[in-house]
């Protein structure tokens, strides 16, 4: 870490470029990558070990027909055949271009839409199984907002040389797309056209994403007759029907107005303007799949344009991150057995409980919180569930095809297996012990439904530790401030506090309690209100909201668990810094992130988490231990009064 720091800059005038600054002069963004720092890193090296997988499962002569290993390298096969990819074309979405082309009315429409929902993502609108959020036992039908092939609402309104930019070449994008679907150059510029108004319509009937974090004002139920009066256009029966489900007794909508809304479009848009748009749907969720004719024409917009990209990934990286996407099931098991340190798990679960333990010291101690609520949330915590490492049941992928005649149509095989399965859950109770995440996935997540909180063991791993575990400076600052710190507080920020113990939507605060958390939660919306992210363009502190108040406590959180341990108490310095400096320095590393400029710009308009570098200097400014640390002072640039400070927990 000691490398990484530029010391022409003041640790608190920007800590973020002290800490990391030397890397990043060091080591540019790659021209086919995003973004470059710890986060590539980890994921070069889980990359370079699924494909050591991958290859060593396709140069088997004869794998068993069905197995693990024969699923795994025929699929990476497929993918890495660029000779058949080109010779194939579009071959393999023909079947359903045609089921397109033959749609003769609104109810046939819907049917289609149905039928190619696993492969279209969330064209109309966004439909998935997921928990009940009042009844967290049970599997409920979600509808919700979206359908947009940008990345939010604000692409299609927002009035800067960018996004007018983006926008227009949204449209020559989607001119290429539909003359490469064989339209004439007329016919497929009328089709772009047309395309973008009916996009910009439903971009127009959606929320703000801010407007969409209240689970409370998110949640609509209504009965299949009550759907249907919303927006009696659509064929709903048949919708359920075509998608597998049977006796449907209701759904949760996010956003009436929007289906609303919706209805109106089906009858303002003709019908060919509608088919046109499943097309393009169906082809750009497959592009990437196909021929290089398709592929590049894919890139050019969504790789060069949206993400400032110069050039595709190597296609192996391309090909193992998708056989991992796809059959990261299959891929998990392998990976656990020759990948993790030894220890994963019960170094992770020791962390957790250690952090844990420092939330309740916290929540016990708060001045602002009732005896009522507090035990509440003292009881809440207890119950928080800890998913880390891997599962110990893994998903069934026997009846999924693979094969090497076609990439396309094995991923295809997959997505549609994944959606079967989504849909199998309705009617049936919460598998509590499933998992969203693989354990080669470098993230984590907390879900209030269950409140539970997934690790995956990958989490574990640090540049320069590989196969042995890091000391506990870094290991409590990456793992217990960032990932389990973080992922607790989401049981608790401005959308966690609405889910009990049990995760059901239910109000276990005071008023008074509530009016007391808003009032502090204000304090972290306007400091990052304040933050300009590039150019004149602010983060959205509403938005927002939630990751910051996570960040914040996290960190928090996790220095006190650290100094509870041997080697702060020791005091020794590492390199010349102190246990308490290494930690925040792991913090920052933790963030070590260099963006360019277009990504910078997508997260702050789409991304409810702000950028990097705000996710290290907007925390650590509020701290004491990161003043003390740091010899901060007034006058330096992350200096804070005190009266200004942010303390939620």
């Amino acid at each position: 870490m000691v490398s990484h720091i530029d010391s022409t800059v003041k640790p608190g005038d920007d800590f973020f470029a002290f800490a990391n600054g030397s890397w990043f002069k060091q080591h540019p963004i790659p021209a086919s990558e995003q973004s470059n720092g710890l986060w590539q890193m980890i994921q070069d090296t889980i990359n370079a070990q699924i494909k050591e997988i991958c290859e060593s499962a396709a140069a088997l002569k004869n794998p068993e027909p069905g197995s693990d290993k024969q699923k795994i390298g025929d699929f990476f096969y497929s993918g890495m055949d660029s000779l058949n990819l080109n010779v194939r074309g579009m071959k393999d979405i023909q079947p359903e271009l045609a089921e397109i082309e033959a749609i003769s009315d609104m109810k046939s429409l819907a049917g289609t839409a149905a039928k190619l929902r696993p492969y279209t993502g969330s064209a109309l609108f966004g439909f998935y199984i997921g928990q009940d959020d009042r009844i967290s036992s049970k599997n409920a039908i979600r509808i919700v907002q979206g359908g947009l092939s940008l990345y939010d609402r604000s692409y299609y309104f927002d009035t800067d040389g960018r996004a007018k930019l983006i926008r227009q070449k949204f449209v020559e994008h989607a001119g290429k797309m539909f003359q490469l679907l064989g339209y004439d150059e007329q016919k497929a510029g009328t089709a772009a056209k047309n395309l973008m108004k009916l996009e910009t319509a439903l971009a127009g009937s959606s929320r703000k994403i801010e407007d969409t974090r209240d689970p409370l004002l998110n949640y609509t139920k209504l009965n299949l007759a009550k759907l249907t009066e919303l927006a009696p256009g659509f064929d709903w029966k048949l919708f359920m029907e075509q998608s597998g489900l049977k006796s449907v007794d209701s759904v949760i909508v996010g956003q009436p107005e929007f289906l609303k809304a919706f209805n109106g479009y089906l009858k303002s848009f003709t019908l060919e303007e509608w088919k046109n748009y499943l097309k393009f749907h169906l082809y750009s969720g497959m592009a990437q799949y196909m021929d290089d004719k398709s592929f590049n024409e894919s890139f050019s917009f969504y790789g060069a344009t949206l993400s400032g990209v110069a050039e595709p990934k190597p296609r192996w990286k391309r090909v193992v991150e998708q056989t991992d996407g796809s059959l990261g099931e299959l891929v998990g098991q392998v990976y656990v057995k020759e990948y993790l340190p030894d220890g994963t798990k019960e170094k992770l679960l020791e962390i957790g409980n250690a952090i844990r333990d420092v939330y309740a010291e916290r929540i016990k101690s708060l001045e602002w919180m009732s005896a009522e609520t507090r035990a509440k949330a003292l009881d809440k915590l207890k119950g928080i569930v800890m998913k880390v490492g891997y599962p110990d049941q893994w998903k069934d992928l026997s009846s999924v095809k693979i094969n090497r005649e076609s990439y396309a149509r094995n991923v295809m095989n997959v997505s549609r297996w994944q959606f079967d399965y989504m849909v199998a859950k309705y009617g049936k109770p919460v598998d509590r012990k499933e998992w969203d995440m693989y354990p080669q996935t470098y993230n984590a997540y907390y879900n209030p439904s269950n409140n539970e909180i997934c690790v995956p063991g990958c989490n574990i791993l640090v540049p320069g530790y590989e196969h042995v575990l890091a000391d506990d400076a870094i290991l409590y600052s990456i793992i217990g401030g960032s990932t389990f710190g973080h992922e607790i507080t989401h049981g608790f920020d401005d959308q966690g506090c609405k889910y009990d113990k049990e995760g059901n939507l239910n109000n276990w605060w005071t008023a008074a309690d509530s009016a007391s958390f808003s009032a502090r939660t204000r304090l972290i919306v306007e400091q990052f209100n304040a933050f300009v992210a590039i150019d004149s363009l602010h983060i959205n502190g509403e938005m927002t909201q939630g990751e910051n108040i996570a960040d914040l406590a996290g960190i928090s959180m996790g220095y006190e668990a650290f100094m509870k341990t041997s080697q702060f108490k020791e005091n020794k310095n590492i390199a010349g810094y102190s246990p308490a400096q290494r930690f925040f320095l792991g913090y920052a590393l933790a963030w070590m992130i260099n963006m360019r400029p277009e990504v910078i710009t997508n997260i702050v308009k789409s991304d409810v988490h702000s950028p990097a570098k705000f996710r290290v200097i907007g925390p650590l400014s509020n701290l004491p231990e990161f003043y003390a640390a740091f010899g901060i002072k007034e006058g330096d640039r992350m200096w804070r009064d005190e009266g200004k400070r942010v303390k939620i927990w």
